[in-house]
């Protein structure tokens, strides 16, 4: 990228508005092209009547907290679903 950030940095900040207002329903795993996760995410929420979604607050402040090489490196190259 032309501002130094690694490729996949300008990720970050969206997938971790999405954890924070709309985890439960697995909007920042489907936008970080985990589908299996996000629908998983969406019947835990559903399952547990809303509690699950605290699962996707959680990963949405560790997003923002992660620097954007960190970031890059686990969700986008590395490819780990969860936390």
């Amino acid at each position: 990228m032309s501002d130094g950030k690694p490729a996949g940095a300008e990720k970050k900040v969206v997938a971790g508005i999405f954890g924070i207002l709309l985890g439960g329903l697995g909007i920042h795993k489907f936008y970080l092209g985990y589908t299996k996760e996000g629908i998983i995410q969406l019947v835990i929420t559903v399952v547990t009547c809303g509690i699950g979604s605290l699962i996707g607050f959680i990963e949405g402040i560790i997003y923002l907290t992660k620097s954007d090489e960190d970031f890059v490196a686990t969700y986008v190259t590395g490819k780990r679903p969860w936390f």
